[in-house]
């Protein structure tokens, strides 16, 4: 599954264009992530990583589980609905020619990653080359429906958001009983998710995309999947050097990238330090507990609040739900910081100067570091 470092740049980054562009057209999203930014793609799927059972959802509107990994909102949701914005749909959730799609779509699928073989034992899911594949039929569709012209600037002014990385880690490397972690030292893992990722950032450009914002890994160590290896229950501070050099390798790409792909406007956002400060602090934020979940889990048989689970009744209290995923609470305080964050950023940040065509507008922010 997912990290809780991750979903809450690319919404501060859509936020400051839906300012900035306020006088135009709403602004649309597309999608890709793993179960932290997934609203139930995998339930129309076979696969073991799935939320659309209890007690997922039962802090949400109605008390029912969607297919969101949390018992409430995402940060998504909540960002979301602040701006006056609705969250785009699951794509499995919609006919191949449904007007939504030009509205946006969400491709997430919970045990993604950007290698293919990660999350195999959940046996269905979309990985990060999959929901590619889908946006690209998305794009053959809404060409059907505009023409070709409208087509290509539709995807040139829309905004990509991109999760990707944590299950390569949580549910691929750090599994023992997977090749990955044993046919690679962490070096030359690394590589290859890079290389792999640069391909796709690529192959997304070639289908129109320009704005995409990819956000780097949260302290994947600090996790309760991961505390539970530590006889004392501590981050694992190995672990957290790892994701941390996965980050630097990315943020270089990403300013490769920019330089070679043409209008490229590709950001990356470090959502880290924000991250560590609430799981090592948590107190500060209203919370009593972050080194475990709210959900008794068994992390042995994958870590999700199971039907059978015993679920605390203080949910307010913790910060993460289950074992990958924070409470909807966790979530509201990360929106608000996040929220504050954007106006911020918005009223402090220059207007920037007139782009030449056929240069698209750009951002305000190529690079956020939350601290």
């Amino acid at each position: 599954m997912a990290n809780l470092g991750q979903v809450i740049v690319g919404f501060l980054i859509i936020g400051i264009v839906a300012c900035v562009d306020s006088a135009e057209e709403q602004v649309v999203t597309y999608v890709f992530g793993d179960s932290l930014t997934e609203v139930g793609n995998n339930n129309y799927l076979q696969s073991l990583a799935k939320s659309n059972f209890p007690f997922y959802g039962i802090d949400y509107e109605g008390g029912k589980a969607t297919g969101r990994f949390t018992n409430g909102r995402t940060i998504g949701d909540i960002i979301s609905a602040k701006l006056g914005v609705q969250s785009p749909p699951p794509y499995l959730s919609l006919a191949p020619n449904d007007d939504a799609i030009l509205k946006g779509v969400n491709y997430a699928s919970g045990g993604a990653g950007i290698l293919n073989d990660t999350g195999l034992y959940f046996i269905q899911r979309m990985t990060f080359d999959d929901q590619i594949k889908s946006f690209e039929k998305t794009k053959e569709a809404i060409k059907a429906k505009i023409g070709q012209e409208a087509a290509e600037k539709h995807v040139n002014q829309a905004v990509y958001f991109i999760g990707m990385g944590s299950n390569d880690y949580v549910n691929n490397f750090l599994q023992p009983f997977l090749a990955a972690g044993q046919q690679y030292t962490h070096d030359e893992f690394v590589e290859l998710l890079t290389s792999t990722l640069g391909e796709q950032f690529t192959r997304l450009h070639q289908l129109g995309a320009r704005k995409m914002i990819f956000h780097g890994l949260g302290p994947l160590g600090c996790i309760p999947s991961q505390r539970v290896k530590s006889t004392r229950r501590i981050c694992l501070k190995q672990v957290n050097l790892w994701v941390q050099e996965f980050n630097s390798k990315v943020e270089k790409l990403v300013a490769t990238l920019n330089k070679h792909l043409p209008y490229a406007q590709i950001s990356f956002a470090d959502t880290y330090p924000i991250v560590l400060d609430l799981i090592e602090n948590p107190t500060s934020y209203g919370f009593k507990i972050s080194n475990t979940s709210c959900c008794n889990v068994d992390t042995s048989v994958g870590g999700l609040c199971l039907p059978n689970s015993k679920v605390c009744n203080n949910r307010t209290e913790y910060v993460f739900w289950d074992a990958f995923h924070p409470t909807d609470a966790a979530n509201a305080v990360l929106a608000d910081k996040i929220f504050t964050t954007l106006f911020h950023q918005s009223s402090s940040s220059p207007a920037p100067a007139p782009a030449p065509t056929p240069t698209p507008r750009k951002f305000l922010v190529t690079s956020i570091n939350l601290n």
